[in-house]
């Protein structure tokens, strides 16, 4: 079920399969702790700042996930119309303000580059968000998603959105949702695989290891305009007490979950994104949270990869190498 598992979070997806883009938004209306966490050269974001320690909000009622480059932040837009509506927001006197902090993928090459999400299908996206498990794959934001562009888009592979949650005794519940539009590889940290990634100009069928082509050739040109097609987004959402210098700590194990899946993650090419939402019910041993979070992330972008579908001539992990479809049960500790 992934982030709907935890009580008053609702996710919708509204997804463009003709442009290959779409958005996904995580609604807590009651309002949640919020924690962020942006590596890379290549960002971007909206109501980042707000979340940050030192200043004053402690609460944000929905994150907004979206393709459309720059473009897509227009969405969130339309998140805040339909939660002003519900008059869910922080109460400015005349009216209540919807904190709707949002981060994009750059999906532009890969359909329709002139469709992109906007206000209205952000609001769709709330329109449609429930409690029901999340679909994975080709939707939302991860419509447009794909990694492995050290050779440009015409060989990379098809990625998406995934979803992994974790419970541990006590009621504690960790779940991530991460859109996976990477430049580097998607490994299986337990086989040391690649999943998915970079495919051979020469042998489209054969996939090849980014972070090693890098080091074999330290003056390739890897900064050309296809290349900044990348970035990886997602939210971590929990049901632990957490303050919010807690939850941008916690936003940082889930960004070294990243790292062990992602070869090589967190690139000058890459702006890669995680909140943190947490709904304050139970407390727990950061350390433990800690590793879950770290687990959720892992496994969420490795079935951000494993659901995926081909598109466009872009062929997915299940058309390279099939066998690794088993992955899709092994969310455990």
């Amino acid at each position: 079920m992934s982030l709907t598992a935890i009580p008053g979070i609702k996710v919708g997806h509204v997804t463009d399969i003709n442009a290959l883009t779409g958005c996904t938004v995580i609604l807590c209306p009651q309002g949640a702790v919020g924690g962020v966490e942006v590596r890379g050269g290549a960002p971007g974001t909206r109501e980042t700042d707000l979340l940050r320690p030192l200043y004053l909000i402690e609460k944000v009622h929905a994150i907004l996930l979206t393709g459309g480059s720059a473009y897509g932040l227009a969405a969130a837009d339309g998140v805040m119309q339909y939660l002003e509506e519900q008059r869910v927001g922080l109460d400015v006197g005349v009216t209540k303000v919807p904190l709707v902090p949002s981060a994009v993928i750059f999906d532009l090459w890969i359909g329709d580059w002139q469709v992109r999400p906007d206000a209205k299908m952000g609001y769709q996206a709330c329109v449609l968000a429930n409690e029901q498990p999340v679909a994975e794959g080709n939707v939302g934001a991860g419509t447009g998603a794909t990694v492995g562009k050290l050779f440009g888009p015409q060989y990379a592979m098809k990625s998406g959105l995934g979803c992994a949650t974790i419970n541990l005794d006590g009621g504690l519940i960790v779940a991530a949702l991460i859109v996976v539009n990477a430049f580097g590889d998607i490994i299986d940290d337990r086989q040391g695989i690649i999943l998915a990634g970079a495919r051979d100009p020469a042998h489209p069928d054969k996939l090849l290891n980014t972070a090693e082509n890098l080091l074999k050739n330290p003056s390739a040109n890897v900064f050309s305009g296809p290349n900044f097609s990348n970035t990886t987004i997602g939210v971590v959402a929990t049901n632990a007490c957490l303050t919010k210098e807690q939850a941008n700590k916690m936003a940082q194990f889930a960004q070294d979950g990243l790292s062990r899946v992602i070869s090589p993650s967190h690139t000058m090419l890459d702006g890669d994104t995680v909140f943190i939402l947490a709904t304050g019910e139970i407390k727990i041993n950061l350390q433990t949270l800690a590793v879950a979070t770290y687990r959720a992330v892992v496994e969420a972008v490795k079935r951000a990869v494993i659901k995926a579908e081909k598109v466009a001539g872009i062929p997915a992990a299940r058309d390279i190498h099939p066998c690794y479809l088993s992955l899709e049960g092994r969310v455990s500790l």
